[in-house]
């Protein structure tokens, strides 16, 4: 689950990024950021 939450997460921040850059701004970062735990948390075994 952690994983599939990351991944979309990932490619959001990836879209916002090259798309949405000026309008959303730091909010493209806090998504990278709950998609690195997200993927962490799986690795780690709590998905």
């Amino acid at each position: 689950m952690f994983l599939s939450a990351g991944v979309v997460l990932l490619i959001l921040w990836l879209l916002g990024f090259l798309v949405f850059k000026k309008v959303v701004g730091g909010l493209i970062h806090i998504v990278l950021i709950i998609a690195v735990i997200a993927l962490v948390l799986h690795f780690l075994g709590r998905g």
